[in-house]
């Protein structure tokens, strides 16, 4: 498992490349909305049960402070890459798909930024100019020939494939409308076997491979109705080709798993939503920062937790559980 200490993985029986340390930032959920700017119209649809959520307690829980502190504590950690694990709007309204645009803007360029849906981004059928094509430019992967907004690419630009250094970053969408009180996710049979050729292209090429996801692919780890349907497809997958590290968002706390793959237990690690206050610690606001260095015959990994501070309206170092320094 990674943890706060310096983690050694050996990477599918292979030295890793000769590159220099790279961090990566993970962070999940910021549910950006614009409720002020809803009509009537929007509402008839799944999203009036978001809505009514939002209104009784969501909208307490996720308050855009938050953010404004996280973007200056990334000033003051300056990650070499981020990457974003879904849910970025909550009704997947056009206008906050613009205003999730303008968020990822202020976090760095597409080349800096990694980015995959969440259910929330699929909330309910929409048009993909008005939507998802918004952060098309965060989300293909390095060898895209284009990110025309015109042109549905859906079904088409996951799994992604960015390599930054001596990582990989597998992006992966289970992003599907689903019926109402159903947050469920899946991957789809393209998708898995896309997933099957890069997970075995790239076991051979030396690099750390991190796979972005949205839904947790461990079981048990949320509820029937918030389930990753496919999950066991993927772990099969995973089982036989493996990963070095797994990013995931969904269940809005902190969450630790492994999953087993031919070279030892996979870690898999959740963050919480980046912008919430948080009814109880584990659900408090935290980013999760990974200094990912090539050794002589195996990889250092560490990790730094970055939670957020009520009381002093900024993100610090976590010391232990719920804990800051």
């Amino acid at each position: 498992m990674v943890s706060a200490n310096t983690a050694k993985s050996r990477a599918a029986g292979d030295k890793p490349r000769v590159d220099g340390p790279i961090t990566l930032a993970h962070l999940s959920d910021p549910h950006i909305s614009c409720m002020e700017d809803i009509a009537l119209r929007d509402l008839i649809s799944k999203r009036l049960f978001g809505y009514l959520r939002w209104k009784l307690h969501r909208g307490a829980e996720h308050e855009s402070r938050v953010l404004s502190a996280l973007k200056s504590d990334l000033g003051r950690t300056q990650p070499d890459h981020i990457a974003v694990t879904g849910d970025l709007t909550h009704l997947a309204l056009p206008a906050e798909f613009k205003k999730a645009r303008q968020w990822l803007q202020s976090l760095g360029s597409p080349s800096r930024v990694t980015v995959i849906p969440g259910n929330h981004d699929a909330y309910v059928k929409s048009i993909w100019r008005q939507t998802m094509a918004r952060w098309t430019d965060y989300m293909i992967s390095d060898s895209s020939p284009d990110n025309d907004p015109e042109s549905d690419k859906s079904q088409k630009i996951f799994p992604s494939l960015r390599i930054r250094g001596c990582i990989a970053l597998i992006g992966l969408s289970t992003a599907r409308p689903s019926a109402p009180h159903l947050a469920v996710g899946t991957m789809g049979a393209a998708q898995l076997k896309s997933l099957e050729d890069i997970l075995a292209r790239s076991a051979g090429r030396q690099l750390y491979r991190i796979l972005l996801i949205h839904h947790p692919p461990a079981s048990g780890t949320v509820s029937w109705r918030k389930r990753l349907t496919d999950a066991a497809d993927l772990r099969s997958l995973l089982d036989q080709y493996g990963a070095e590290l797994i990013l995931h968002g969904h269940a809005h706390r902190t969450l630790q798993n492994r999953l087993p793959s031919p070279t030892g237990n996979i870690p898999v690690m959740g963050a919480p939503s980046i912008s919430a206050l948080g009814r109880t610690p584990e659900r408090r606001a935290r980013y999760y920062i990974y200094r990912i260095k090539p050794g002589r015959d195996d990889w250092e990994v560490s990790l730094e937790v970055r939670m957020y501070s009520i009381k002093e309206d900024r993100f610090l170092k976590e010391s232990g559980p719920g804990n800051v320094e």
